[in-house]
C-alpha cells in the first residue's frame, strides 16, 4: 500500500474508533449537558482515551490527527501538504461517518452524541467552540513541536482532550472537531443537523487561530 493511502487509512480508521467509542458512549450513558454525573464525566474520559490509544497506535503512521481542525493547523504550520491535508479530511469525514453509522444498531435509540447550540444561541456557541478548538490544538501543537516530547505527546493530548470536554459538554456537548460532529449529526438529522455548521466553522476557525499564535510566539523555537 502506498505511503499515502497508509496515512489516510490510518484516519480514517482513528476516527471511525472516536466516534464509535467516545460518541457510543455519550450516547449509552444518556450524556446530558445539564447533567453532571457519570455519564458526563464517563463520555469525557472516553474521548480522551481514544485519543491516547489512537496516538500510540496510529500516530507513527499519520499522525493522528483524526481531526480536520488539528490537520488545518498542521497545512498552516507546514507541517501537512495541500495534498495529504485534503486526503486527511476526506478520510476523517468518512471514518466519522462510518462510526457514526455503526452505532444505529448499539445505540438503542439514544441518540449519537450529536452537539447542540447552547441555549440555542449560534454565537455563544462559535465562540466556546473557537477557545475550545484553540486551547486544545495549541496544546498539540506545543507537545508534538520536540522529539523529546514524543513519548508523552498521546498521553498529554488525551488528558487535554478530557479537560476541554469536562469544561464544554454542559455547553455545546463540545465538538472542537468538524468530522467527529458531521457523523453524528448526519443519522441524528434534526438541528443537530441543521446546526452542524457551527461545529465545523467553529473548530476549523479555533485550529487556524491556534496555528497562527503558535508561529507568532514559538515560530524560530519550533524551527
Amino acid at each position: 500500500m502506498k505511503e499515502s493511502l497508509k496515512k489516510y487509512f490510518a484516519e480514517c480508521l482513528g476516527t471511525f474508533v472516536l466516534v464509535f467509542f467516545a460518541c457510543g458512549t455519550a450516547a449509552v450513558l444518556g450524556c446530558k449537558t445539564n447533567s453532571f454525573d457519570a455519564a458526563y464525566i464517563m463520555t469525557a474520559l472516553a474521548f480522551g482515551l481514544v485519543i491516547v490509544a489512537m496516538a500510540y497506535s496510529i500516530g507513527n503512521i499519520s499522525g493522528c490527527h483524526i481531526n480536520p481542525a488539528v490537520s488545518l493547523a498542521m497545512l498552516i504550520s507546514g507541517k501537512l501538504s495541500v495534498k495529504d491535508f485534503i486526503g486527511y479530511v476526506v478520510a476523517q469525514f468518512a471514518g466519522a461517518t462510518a462510526g457514526a453509522a455503526l452505532l444505529i444498531p448499539f445505540s438503542g435509540g439514544k441518540g449519537f452524541g450529536a452537539n447542540g447550540l447552547f441555549n440555542g444561541d449560534i454565537i455563544l456557541s462559535l465562540i466556546i467552540e473557537v477557545i475550545l478548538t484553540f486551547i486544545f490544538v495549541y496544546v498539540i501543537l506545543g507537545v508534538t513541536s520536540k522529539k523529546e516530547h514524543s513519548a508523552v505527546a498521546g498521553l498529554v493530548i488525551g488528558l487535554t482532550l478530557t479537560l476541554v470536554h469536562i469544561f464544554g459538554i454542559y455547553f455545546t456537548g463540545t465538538s472542537v472537531n468538524p468530522a467527529r460532529s458531521f457523523g453524528p449529526a448526519l443519522f441524528t438529522g434534526g438541528e443537530a443537523l441543521s446546526n452542524v455548521w457551527v461545529f465545523i466553522v467553529a473548530p476549523l476557525a479555533g485550529g487556524a487561530l491556534a496555528a497562527v499564535v503558535f508561529k507568532l510566539l514559538h515560530g524560530e523555537k519550533a524551527k
